[in-house]
């Protein structure tokens, strides 16, 4: 990943996988109902969703899972190589780590959302345990210099 995909907007960046049974598809829906709570300024903010599991989530999967109508619209879904994984999460210090599930898998990870401004510096984690509308106040207020 390239930090250029965060610059000109307001950013939540978000990392997770697809095959997320709980934490990823809650935090992406409940930010896609706050962009809409954002009204004129949901033009100036984006979801980043960066998958740790590269592994399964190519990038037809995360634009087909990401094409939810619950999700944000236009979400960003990006992948790479294991180790650019590995280096973008460290940049971020996000946790996540395979967990074997018989004879298949699922991934422990950090569930922070990093909301980053258009200049691609961090500025806040996003409190999404909260309602929609309380989601988009926190994006506004960052967007008003609060």
């Amino acid at each position: 990943m390239d930090q250029d995909v965060l610059r000109g907007k307001w950013s939540a960046v978000f990392f997770g996988y697809t095959f997320c049974p709980d934490v990823c598809p809650t935090t992406l829906a409940a930010l896609g109902q706050a962009v809409g709570d954002l009204g004129p300024d949901a033009g100036r903010f984006q979801v980043v969703f960066i998958t740790v599991d590269p592994e399964r989530d190519t990038p037809a999967a995360l634009k087909a899972y990401l094409a939810s109508a619950t999700f944000p619209a236009g979400a960003r879904g990006l992948t790479g190589a294991p180790a650019q994984i590995a280096a973008v999460a460290r940049a971020y210090h996000v946790y996540y780590q395979k967990v074997p599930q018989g004879s298949s898998y699922s991934m422990d990870h950090t569930a922070v959302v990093y909301l980053m401004d258009p200049e691609g510096r961090f500025v806040r984690p996003l409190d999404v345990g909260v309602a929609p509308p309380q989601i988009a106040q926190q994006v506004r207020a960052a967007m008003n210099g609060a």
